[in-house]
């Protein structure tokens, strides 16, 4: 871009397409401005300019500050930045401008500071849920348990872990000739190549990963815990946890958080009995069902385990897989797991018992337990899917 044209951006002021920075001084907010660019129509940051749009002359050396500028393109972001630098001497100093075009190259959107940005108006923000799904569909990004999350390696999978499962069926791996370490990994669909370097797929990660939240877009896929004071969302939190790990221990730290929120006091005649507000089978099944049956796809959005005070609510992203009805899962029968891997993983380190009869194993307990039927919910429209367990007062008795 020549300087007229950036001189007419200029005088035409900031948009969604167009920013202003003073100087060189906060890369953060040039990194987060040049991803949202890169992530968007692309955009122009014109540096030397006041936020009312006056050439005031950035204060660094020319020359210095289109090295630092180049430089940050190649190694400031996730992913470099394709983007042409230039620079403009006028009556009150240099302008330096980056003119960002639209591009969709890469594996995912473009990150910095390990978080994805994008433009809203004349303003540079973090995506929302919906935002941040929609540009993953931007860039293609399709993420089911067999996809590779190129920003790991295979040193982010936990041999220790993977070796433990492998022996969990029946595998002998020190008896002898065994394949080489990258074909286990590649054969048990944990590791696949990509570009010529060996990296985990989002079952690998997910199953074994060593720090499965650490990475972009595998930051939100925990379990979300919240205790509440009354019966709604709007009511005051009276405790919250994040459950993240490995899939089997988000359900266990889920339990652990579910514990600790204590057992309810009853009477029946003269004795007094502590229960807990639910069967922990029953919850822990439902976790199990969540964290397995999600859709991957949907990022930023967590499976959540919220109690109030007359239920317990445990919400999955997606809706029910393969076309299932809410009647073909609550009748149980053929199974249908969206993500199968996940699925054995579970069966194999025991918190699945026999598929397809979830539903009616909960149904069962909660009968027995307290009288109430549990219900579910499939939002199609709006992708994802609800499980209920409510709670029935028990017959109050005389304290003893």
């Amino acid at each position: 871009m020549e300087w007229p044209e950036v001189l007419r951006r200029i005088e035409s002021g900031e948009n969604s397409h167009t920013e202003f920075k003073r100087g060189l001084v906060d890369f953060s907010s040039l990194g987060r401005t040049l991803c949202a660019f890169a992530n968007g129509d692309g955009g122009l940051l014109v540096i030397g300019v006041d936020n009312s749009g006056v050439i005031a002359g950035a204060r660094e050396n020319p020359e210095s500050a289109q090295e630092r500028l180049t430089n940050f393109l190649q190694n400031g972001c996730g992913s470099p930045v394709t983007a042409e630098c230039d620079r403009y001497l006028t009556e009150a100093g240099w302008v330096h401008w980056v003119d960002v075009p639209r591009q969709r190259r890469g594996y995912e959107p473009f990150s910095y500071d390990g978080r994805f940005w994008i433009r809203r108006g004349r303003a540079t923000a973090a995506p929302s849920p919906s935002e941040l799904q929609e540009l993953f569909n931007v860039f293609g990004l399709v993420l089911t348990e067999k996809q590779v999350v190129a920003s790991a390696t295979a040193d982010d999978i936990d041999m220790n872990a993977f070796r433990s499962y492998m022996q969990a069926q029946g595998m002998r791996m020190e008896d002898g000739p065994q394949p080489d370490v990258e074909s286990d990994l590649r054969n048990a669909s944990v590791c696949d190549r990509l570009n010529g370097t060996l990296r985990p797929t989002l079952y690998g990660l997910m199953v074994f990963g060593k720090d499965p939240q650490g990475f972009p877009h595998t930051t939100s896929l925990f379990i979300q815990c919240a205790r509440y004071g009354g019966g709604d969302q709007a009511s005051d939190v009276l405790s919250a946890g994040e459950s993240r790990g490995r899939l089997d221990e988000q359900v266990h730290r889920s339990m652990g958080w579910f514990r600790s929120l204590g057992r309810k006091e009853i009477y029946r005649g003269l004795h007094r009995e502590d229960v807990p507000l639910i069967p922990e089978e029953v919850l822990r099944e439902a976790l199990v069902n969540a964290v397995i049956h999600r859709d991957y796809a949907i990022a930023g959005s967590q499976v959540m385990l919220e109690v109030f005070d007359d239920r317990i609510v445990v919400t999955s992203p997606g809706a029910l897989p393969n076309h299932m009805t809410v009647e073909q899962a609550q009748m149980g029968g053929a199974p249908r797991s969206r993500n199968e891997m996940m699925a054995n993983a579970m069966v194999v380190r025991g918190l699945m018992e026999r598929r397809g009869r979830g539903w009616l194993a909960m149904r069962h307990a909660m009968r027995n337990f307290n009288g109430t039927e549990p219900t579910l919910e499939n939002f199609e429209r709006d992708r994802f899917v609800r499980v209920t367990f409510r709670f029935e007062p028990y017959p109050a008795g005389p304290k003893a």
